[in-house]
């Protein structure tokens, strides 16, 4: 297993739409392994795919409190068939939009069909902080972000600030 870099916007490959695949193989499966390890290396709850560089609609995802047990979940080709009637406000972040966060507004309950890491169809019901992170990485699967759904002056605000800080960081010492 292997921590990745984590591709920080704005960058076209967190614009693509990643495509679906055939299977869970071991070759999915090690992808899957090593978005953990990342994600837990940041400190994140979910990451998707294009955030490593990596075209394939897969995300992993564990909301577990610090002083719970981890509970990893790895999805495969997620898709949202069933949302609640009610709307919930969420402040959220990104890992590709690091110290930046902004509040959105998404459905409160959603289910969601993907397939398992053991390549398994599956379904589950989501809310609150489950609900909120699985929709913010099935997103990031279409190419959207969480700054797509605030304020164009919002979202301009933070991604200058994306660029200035790339600059700086690349700027001999």
């Amino acid at each position: 297993m292997a921590v990745m870099p984590i591709i920080v916007a704005p960058d076209p490959r967190l614009k693509i739409k990643a495509k679906s695949i055939d299977k869970v193989d071991d070759a999915v499966r090690t992808l899957m392994d090593d978005m953990l390890d990342t994600m837990y290396s940041a400190n994140g709850i979910g990451l998707a795919a294009p955030q490593v560089g990596d075209d394939r609609r897969v995300i992993v995802v564990d909301v577990a409190r610090q002083d719970e047990d981890p509970a990893p979940m790895y999805m495969a080709n997620p898709q949202i068939v069933d949302v609640g009637d009610d709307d919930r406000i969420h402040e959220e972040g990104c890992l590709s939009l690091p110290e930046h966060f902004a509040e959105v507004t998404r459905p409160d309950r959603v289910k969601i069909r993907y397939l398992d890491r053991d390549n398994k169809i599956r379904e589950i019901e989501a809310d609150e902080l489950l609900s909120t992170c699985i929709q913010h990485e099935i997103d990031h699967l279409d190419g959207i972000l969480f700054v797509d759904h605030v304020s164009a002056l919002k979202r301009n605000m933070i991604l200058r600030k994306l660029v200035k800080a790339k600059k700086l960081a690349q700027q001999p010492a």
